[in-house]
């Protein structure tokens, strides 16, 4: 590494020469250091997608051993400080904090039975969160994602726009790689999205999607491929929502996938790039939703999330977003939110 590298790494960390004005650095707290926490934190690490990395959770030891085992491997990374602490002061001053402590789900329940629990948990850290890194970005990621956002926005006062949930990001990709395995294209050149709630009544946005700009409602099979009939599309789709009950049957949870889809958020966030990704907000008179949080595509960037593309949707589609909606009140109301 040259020694011009060497000098402009310093000046980023705030480590240059006296008669330099120190630069901040960008800020990453995580919160919660089991499978989802720790994995996130790998990811963001390895992307480089901050500068100063922190661990935070309630067990001393084990996030303390987490940061230390991620800090052993940071020559092999982009450089960054990683930190484990049971303190939330060490969460001060965060760029972007990624909510992931909860209750684990277990095989056989679905995301919304771990949502009594969780939403005590929110209630009782996100104050203090928000009083040590008033201006962060916060990404909700814990299960159930669109209620436990709900309930975050009005336990922390935030503007809708600070604060969001990771919702269909990892479904979507779920959905680009099963695409991607019937018709033999790269999953890059995959576009499509889940909307509504990040569980049981998402729904794929198929009149949108495309393949390499092709619709994807008039691709044509290559040949030695399954055609996507309707019945594919169908099958694909329960895939999307089955697949992580498999996971969580086999290995226990699902941490990988997720982690990645949470690095790319925050990347978008951290370097203001405006993506498009379809993460859980507050909706205001979204084709005539209101008052729920819900994934749709959004703007994603330095200030949060912003406008929501008014997608077109089919009739089918839009009647399917509503029922979301629906489903996703009545458990809200179960809850008195």
């Amino acid at each position: 590494m040259s020694e011009q590298t060497n000098d402009v790494e310093g000046d980023e960390l705030g480590l240059a020469g006296s008669g330099a004005s120190p630069r901040r650095t960008t800020k990453l707290a995580v919160v919660g250091a089991g499978a989802v926490g720790s994995t996130m934190a790998y990811a963001a690490l390895m992307r480089g997608a901050a500068r100063s990395v922190v661990l935070y959770d309630i067990n001393k030891a084990k996030v303390e051993a987490e940061a230390l085992d991620l800090g052993h491997g940071i020559q092999f990374m982009p450089m960054a400080e990683v930190i484990g602490s049971d303190d939330i002061a060490a969460c001060a001053d965060a760029d972007v904090v990624m909510v992931t402590a909860g209750a684990k789900q277990k095989p056989g329940q679905t995301r919304i039975d771990l949502a009594e629990a969780t939403i005590s948990l929110v209630k009782k850290i996100l104050p203090s969160l928000v009083e040590v890194a008033p201006n962060a970005v916060y990404v909700m990621v814990t299960n159930p994602v669109d209620i436990v956002t709900y309930a975050s926005l009005r336990v922390s006062g935030l503007p809708p726009t600070q604060l969001f949930g990771s919702g269909t990001v990892l479904d979507s990709s779920r959905l680009r790689y099963l695409i991607a395995q019937y018709t033999g294209v790269a999953v890059q050149n995959v576009h499509a999205y889940i909307a509504g709630e990040h569980g049981d009544t998402e729904l794929p946005l198929w009149s949108s999607a495309t393949i390499g700009g092709v619709p994807l409602l008039d691709w044509n099979a290559m040949e030695g491929h399954v055609p996507l009939t309707h019945e594919v599309r169908e099958s694909i789709a329960r895939e999307v929502v089955d697949s992580a009950y498999r996971i969580i049957a086999g290995k226990g949870a699902t941490n990988y996938a997720v982690a990645l889809a949470g690095s790319r958020i925050i990347e978008a966030i951290m370097k203001d790039e405006r993506r498009i990704l379809p993460v859980s907000s507050l909706l205001d008179g979204y084709h005539g939703i209101s008052d729920v949080c819900l994934s749709v595509p959004s703007v994603v960037g330095r200030g949060g999330v912003g406008e929501r593309l008014q997608v077109p949707m089919s009739t089918d589609e839009l009647a399917g977003l509503r029922r979301s909606a629906e489903s996703l009140r009545a458990v809200a109301r179960r809850f008195g939110l």
